[in-house]
C-alpha cells in the first residue's frame, strides 16, 4: 500500500529554515501496541535544530527512510525516555553539501547515497584493535535520518550503484546487518541452515544463505505470508512454530542430525530458547536481533556447551560490512519490502502500518526526489 499526499512537495535542497529540520520522532514513551490509548506511545513530526556541517561532514537530503523493527523499542524507552527522540537509520538520499575538508574524492554534491548511522572513530583502542563495533565514541554521529536532511561524517556515507534506486538504497543498512550475520555464522557450502523470524533481517539473511550454498534452508515463522515470501527467496522448508513441533520437523528435514547453523532474527523471547535444541552437535547459533533487556536465556552449560560444543554468538552493529553490502544490494530481491510508502507528514500512520504487520517493511518518503537526485516536479 502506498500512501499519497496532496501537500506541496518539499524542495530537494536540505531543509534550512530558521526553525530547523522536520524529523520523525517519539513524542510519548510507551508501547506502540498498547491497547490503552492513554498508555500507548506516540510518533510525530518534530522540528529539530539543524546540525552544522563540520569540516569532514556531508549533508544529505534524505529521500527515503525505512522503519526498522528496533524503532518501536525506542518508543518503549529502550535507549532513554527524554522525548522527543529522533528516529531513523535506514536511509537513502542525495548529497547536498560537503564540508571543506572532506577527503573523499568519490563524493560530489548530487550523488545518490546511503550510509551507516554510526561513526567509528578509528582512534580508540577497540577501533585500533579491529573491533569497531565497540568504538568508545559510537554515538557521536548517531543522528536521526528519518528527516528532511541529516548530517553525517564522510566515513558513514556510501555511494549507491547506478542500478540501485533511491527507494532500494534505503535498505543498505539492514542488508549490512544480514551480511554481518552471515559473517558470524562462518557458514560453509552444504551446511544445513535454519533461520527463525521472517522479518526483513531474517528474509535478507535467508537470501544470503541461499547464495552461500546452504542446504535444508528453513524459515521458522508463525505468519503464513512471511513463510511464503521465504519460499520465493530460496527456502526449501518452512515451519509454523504455532502449529508444528520444531524438533520433529527438524528431525524430518535434517534426517535427525540437526542444523549446522541456526540464526535468530526474531528477537522473541518465546522463540529463542528452543533454537539450541535444533542445532547439530558442533553447530553455531547466532542471535542476530535486539532482545528485551530483562530477558535471561535458560542455558544448561553441560547440555549445550559441554556435550554439544555449540558456538553461541550475537550481533551488535555492522563493522566492515557496508562495502560488501553495497555490492550485493543490486543482486538481492528487495521489491517485497518496498510496497508500503508513506510521506513524512504521515509518519504516525506509517508506524501504525508497521505495527500491524501487514507489510514486511514500511518506508517513509522524506523528500520526493527522482533517481537523478532532483526534485520530482509533481507527486502522483
Amino acid at each position: 500500500m502506498t500512501s499519497t499526499s496532496t501537500t506541496t512537495t518539499v524542495s530537494a535542497a536540505p531543509e534550512r529554515t530558521s526553525s530547523g529540520v522536520e524529523t520523525v520522532a517519539v513524542t510519548k514513551i510507551g508501547s506502540l501496541r498498547a491497547p490503552d490509548a492513554g498508555q500507548r506511545g506516540s510518533i510525530g513530526v518534530v522540528t529539530f535544530p539543524a546540525d552544522t556541517v563540520g569540516p569532514q561532514d556531508v549533508r544529505i537530503t534524505v529521500a527515503y527512510a525505512a522503519i526498522c523493527g528496533s524503532d518501536p523499542h525506542l518508543a518503549e524507552g529502550f535507549f532513554g525516555t527524554d522525548v522527543p527522540i529522533g528516529l531513523g537509520h535506514e536511509i537513502s538520499g542525495v548529497v547536498a553539501e560537503l564540508g571543506p575538508q572532506v577527503r573523499r574524492t568519490d563524493l560530489q554534491v548530487g550523488d545518490r547515497v546511503s550510509g551507516n548511522f554510526v561513526r567509528f572513530c578509528g582512534a580508540c583502542p577497540p577501533c585500533q584493535d579491529g573491533r569497531q563495533q565497540f568504538c568508545e565514541h559510537l554515538g557521536d554521529y548517531n543522528r536521526p535520518g528519518m528527516a528532511r536532511s541529516v548530517v553525517w561524517h564522510e566515513s558513514q556515507v556510501y555511494k549507491l550503484p547506478e542500478e540501485v534506486s533511491l527507494l532500494k538504497g534505503c535498505l543498505l543498512e539492514p542488508t549490512s546487518v544480514a551480511v554481518r550475520i552471515a559473517d558470524k555464522t562462518r557458514v560453509r557450502a552444504g551446511d544445513r541452515v535454519a533461520i527463525c523470524g521472517g522479518g526483513p533481517i531474517g528474509q535478507l539473511t535467508l537470501q544470503l544463505m541461499a547464495r552461500y550454498g546452504a542446504t535444508s534452508l528453513t524459515l521458522i515463522e508463525p505468519i503464513a505470508e512471511r513463510r511464503e515470501l521465504a519460499r520465493r527467496f530460496g527456502a526449501l522448508h518452512v515451519i509454523d512454530p504455532n502449529g508444528e513441533s520444531l524438533e520433529e520437523r527438524t528431525r524430518e528435514i535434517t534426517a535427525g542430525e540437526g542444523f549446522d547453523v541456526v540464526i535468530d532474527a526474531s528477537g522473541s523471547r518465546h522463540a529463542v530458547a528452543g533454537l539450541l535444541d535444533i542445532a547439530a552437535p558442533g553447530g553455531t547459533v547466532v542471535y542476530g536481533a535486539m532482545y528485551p533487556e530483562d530477558y535471561e536465556l535458560p542455558l544448561n552449560l553441560s547440555d549445550y556447551l559441554y556435550r554439544k560444543e555449540l558456538t553461541l554468538t550475537g550481533v551488535f552493529v555492522s563493522p566492515y560490512t557496508f562495502p560488501r553490502a553495497v555490492r550485493v544490494l543490486a543482486e538481492l530481491d528487495l521489491e517485497p519490502f518496498l510496497q508500503s510508502v508513506f510521506d513524512l507528514e504521515n509518519a504516525s500512520e506509517a508506524f501504525d502500518m508497521h505495527v500491524s504487520g501487514e507489510h514486511p517493511k514500511v518506508v517513509i518518503r522524506c523528500n520526493d526526489l527522482t533517481d537523478d537526485g532532483t526534485e520530482r516536479a509533481e507527486r502522483r
